[in-house]
């Protein structure tokens, strides 16, 4: 597994701890960021995990994909994990891998940005939190887990999002471990095939 972010790493490192239980069907081999002082990556090397840094200001989203793809194929991973990476992926880098992500909210409510003021903005009794397949529409694409969490009348957007962060850490390991489990090879040779040739 090749993980993305772009901040403080929280998610990346729920599952490097769930990685490293004796029966968990995966590994981190690879901590990627876009940021070149996000927190995520010293606490990754803290760990003692392998980092990267492919800062994307003053790149064409085109190149910029491509030395991402190529880190992570040089890595060996089979699957990518976005914890909190802040850029849209292309259509060519999504069909090229099989991507996690995790948005604090129920999809397909609450998509994009401040998704937790969102909820209470909508006045809605519960918020929670969704792992799903990246597809090439943002906080779209099949759910793998959802968890939920209720909404108190004294919830800031901060209080919510510090109760629906918890979740998180819960339910992207189950999701992780889920999609391992059930992932068909012929899925996994789909992607594969996508990878044979270099980008142009």
């Amino acid at each position: 597994m090749g993980i993305l972010l772009s901040g403080r790493g929280s998610n990346m490192a729920a599952l490097v701890r769930a990685c490293r239980e004796d029966d968990f069907p995966a590994q981190v081999v690879l901590v990627l960021s876009n940021e070149p002082d996000a927190p995520g990556l010293a606490k990754a090397h803290d760990l003692g995990l392998e980092v990267a840094v492919m800062d994307h200001r003053g790149q064409v989203r085109q190149v910029f994909e491509q030395k991402i793809d190529r880190a992570l194929r040089a890595a060996d991973v089979d699957v990518v994990c976005l914890a909190g990476f802040m850029r849209i992926l292309s259509p060519w880098f999504v069909a090229r891998w099989p991507i996690l992500n995790i948005h604090p909210s129920l999809l397909p409510k609450h998509k994009g940005l401040n998704p937790q003021q969102q909820a209470l903005d909508e006045g809605v009794d519960e918020s929670g939190c969704t792992v799903h397949l990246v597809t090439t529409t943002v906080d779209e694409g099949p759910i793998l887990i959802q968890q939920r969490v209720c909404v108190l009348p004294t919830d800031t957007a901060d209080t919510l999002a510090q109760r629906i962060l918890a979740l998180e850490h819960q339910c992207y390991p189950q999701a992780l471990r889920l999609w391992c489990e059930q992932q068909p090879n012929a899925n996994a040779h789909e992607y594969a095939d996508a990878r044979k040739e270099d980008p142009p």
